[in-house]
């Protein structure tokens, strides 16, 4: 037999087990194609490759065999996501995956369900074309939590290693065989695969993927990208016709003469918005030029197809995964000062208070006058103007800010939920370390051009309705029945009536919040507010927005970073004739998929924002265990309290058992701890000194003592017999501090 250079190789294993089929074990192979000494190695790893790709089944413990067609009907489970973005997976029975890669191709019929992740399974028909075979799923099978993928720290042992798990969810290590850690050193950051659990024991695991080194400063990030399953990386498809893409070729109104400018935070690097006003005799004209992204992103394109995947941009502290490479959410699509680019446009007018009175929208091309800052834009306002903000003072802020003066009056009587949270800012060094923490200033520039956003989403929504056009809105639905019913048991305890069974508003919540505004509850009565609202979505049926209390409301202004805002601009360029690049048939025929899956990406994005926060947080405070804070309650629990740290925003947890050697109940309606004996109580929005007293930044997990006196007894209160729980001691501490969960930072308006 003659050797290639590299012998065995996979091509010649396998022409061997199909000549051979009674060569099961590796002896039998080895023996067949005499393969000696170091040769051994090299046909060990290939049984694994061929293993882990599906062509070998295991059949024993040391036994494999070529993997028979899995049936047209089985369970699948999801493994990876190929170089294409793809989503792959594999037939799984009794003895685990087997068979060739499964290509995911949406779900079977009329079937309707949630996109699936990595680690996930359920039952699936199967399709095999020119060698390529494909999974529609019928049905997707809740995950259990032990069979999801893990992040964590890969730590050596003398029989290969153990996984510390960065989810404080998940309070067990994952045991690892030296033949599954894949080259993982210790200290490495892993991500990896939970083997099948059979009965008691310890969960043993396979590394799948190295990520980083827990002492790398990114690895805040890191740990989040990969736990919620980021993408991160192009396929060759997409860097190349973003590279190569130009602008659609249609007809444009000319704006290049028009005074258009941006105004943006000052570390932005892509511009999607820019505005223009003017003052007329009876009101005011503004326009809104958003970047025409869907010029450069043609629909099912490479491109397209990698967008829709991710949804929306993610941020992060320390950078920025796009939606779109940077070649064109960056450069290409981006609206930079002095530069010819293509955008869409509306034309607003108003008259002086505040009331719409036509729109009109325009395929155009401008060039940007100013590319500003919020600060510089405000202090140009503020009588402190730079150089170039000087240049446009009279001829475009002036009138931008008497448009939105009237604006703000119309805002006023329309009366939207008036929440305004603070925003805290993780300051990121050079050296990838956190700097600092700092609440972010709210200018009346930022009010502005959020105000011109809403309006421009507002004509955008109208428009398309107007043409009968199908469109994704963003909907926001008035508080559930359950939670109002929880906030007046709430405000009962604070002798306040709040009638149930009559239609919920937005001004009754804005009345309860000003009531409050100077009381010892004004921070109670917010967090409570805010915990009643639903979350804002995407919908191909409109129920308004409730927050906003708009009825007809869709994001167009930002479609560089979300993709909803791209298929509103296509559903225009269809609807007005714009080109020949607007919305297809397949993509209207599928809006209510699409909203699902968008509404999916938004909240694995928070979700994955939140967690390296709060680690970039922990790791921060990581050398001030022991140092005192100031804070305040935001959430009550019956295992204890969360408090947040006024400083740094930080989210940290305090046991009830830690508390005193009184047992603390939980009043539920009241949301508070009470002391069984004293009757004395922590309440919601209580401000509170504590002692920090451990950090694990892994977690991002805060463990705090309290240092304030609880609050009197109220009086009149009748004191509650102990029924459960047990008295903290001091000699033995908690036990364990991954109890309550602390998040970290306040919510923006960013996802309105």
């Amino acid at each position: 037999m003659a050797r290639a250079m590299s012998f065995p190789d996979k091509q010649t294993v396998l022409d061997f087990l199909k000549q051979n089929p009674d060569a099961t074990t590796k002896q039998d192979i080895a023996r067949g194609l005499k393969v000696k000494g170091r040769e051994r190695q090299t046909l060990r790893a290939i049984l694994k490759d061929l293993e882990a790709e599906g062509t070998l089944t295991k059949t024993g413990r040391r036994e494999w065999a070529q993997s028979e067609a899995p049936p047209p009907t089985c369970v699948v489970r999801f493994e990876r996501t190929n170089e294409d973005g793809e989503l792959i997976a594999r037939a799984f029975g009794k003895q685990g995956a087997y068979g060739p890669d499964l290509i995911f191709d949406g779900y079977s019929g009329k079937s309707r369900g949630p996109a699936p992740g990595i680690g996930d399974r359920g039952l699936a028909r199967l399709k095999e074309q020119n060698g390529t075979w494909t999974a529609r799923l019928m049905k997707l099978f809740e995950a259990k939590d032990e069979e999801r993928p893990v992040t964590g720290v890969y730590l050596s042992t003398a029989r290969g290693g153990r996984i510390k798990p960065a989810s404080r969810k998940i309070k067990h290590e994952l045991h690892v065989r030296e033949a599954d850690r894949n080259g993982a050193e210790n200290g490495d950051l892993v991500m990896a695969t939970p083997y099948p659990q059979r009965g008691y024991g310890p969960i043993r695991a396979r590394v799948t993927q190295i990520l980083g080194r827990q002492e790398d400063p990114r690895a805040a990030s890191l740990l989040a990208i990969a736990a919620h399953d980021i993408p991160t990386e192009f396929p060759a498809a997409v860097f190349e016709q973003a590279a190569s893409a130009k602008p659609a070729q249609v007809d444009r109104t000319d704006l290049r003469e028009t005074p258009l400018i941006t105004i943006d935070p000052a570390d932005a690097r892509d511009h999607d918005d820019a505005v223009f006003a003017e003052a007329l005799e009876d009101g005011f004209r503004v326009i809104v030029a958003i970047a025409d992204v869907a010029g450069f992103v043609t629909p099912n394109s490479p491109l397209d197809q990698e967008a829709i995947k991710r949804g929306n941009s993610t941020y992060f502290p320390d950078r920025v995964v796009p939606m779109l490479p940077f070649e064109l959410s960056a450069d290409a699509c981006s609206l930079k000062e002095g530069v010819d680019r293509q955008c869409m446009a509306v034309e607003i007018e108003f008259d002086q208070s505040g009331t719409k009175r036509s729109h009109k929208f325009m395929r155009a091309i401008m060039k940007s006058a100013g590319a500003l800052s919020y600060e510089e834009a405000q202090q140009a306002i503020d009588g402190e103007p730079s150089d170039r903000a000087a240049a446009v003072l009279d001829t475009v802020l002036k009138p931008l800010w008497a448009a939105y003066a009237a604006l703000s009056r119309a805002r006023e009587k329309r009366g939207p939920l008036e929440l305004d949270l603070p925003e805290r800012k993780v300051e990121i060094a050079s050296d990838g370390t956190v700097s600092g923490i700092r609440t972010k200033e709210r200018f009346d520039a930022h009010k502005l051009i959020e105000e011109l956003m809403i309006q421009a989403n507002v004509c955008a929504a109208e428009e398309l309705e107007k043409h009968k056009s199908p469109l994704l809105y963003r909907v926001h639905d008035a508080p559930s029945d359950a939670k109002i019913a929880a906030l007046s048991e709430y405000l009962k305890t604070l002798d306040i009536k709040w009638p149930l069974g009559e239609r919920t508003q937005t001004h009754r919540f804005n009345r309860l919040l000003s009531d409050f505004a100077e009381s010892e509850n004004a921070e109670a009565v917010s967090e409570i507010v805010l915990r009643t609202q639903s979350q804002a979505i995407y919908s191909a049926d409109n129920i308004g927005h409730f927050g906003l209390n708009l009825k007809k409301y869709a994001h167009f202004t930002s479609p560089i970073r979300r993709y909803s805002d791209l298929i509103v601009h296509r559903a225009l360029i269809a609807s007005l004739k714009f080109g020949s690049d607007g919305l297809t048939d397949k993509q209207s025929a599928q809006l209510d998929e699409i909203a699902e899956h968008l509404v999916r990406t938004e909240r694995r994005s928070m979700a994955a924002e939140r967690d390296a926060t709060d680690r970039y947080l922990a790791h921060f405070l990581a050398d001030r265990v022991g140092a005192e804070f100031e804070g305040r309650i935001t959430g009550v629990t019956a295992s204890g309290l969360f408090i947040r740290l006024e400083e740094t925003g930080a989210d940290g947890f305090c046991p009830a058992s830690r508390i005193s050697d009184e047992y603390w109940g939980y009043q539920e309606a009241a949301q508070a701890l009470v002391g069984d004996r004293s009757g004395k109580r922590y309440e919601l929005g209580q401000p509170v000194t504590v002692r920090l007293d451990e950090v694990t930044p892994l977690e991002g997990g805060l463990l705090l003592d309290l240092i304030s006196d609880p609050r009197p007894r109220r009086p009149g209160e009748k004191l509650q017999p102990r029924t459960r729980g047990k008295r903290f001691d001091r000699r033995k501490g908690s036990g364990n501090m991954n109890r309550g969960k602390g998040k970290a930072g306040g919510k923006g308006n960013r996802r309105r």
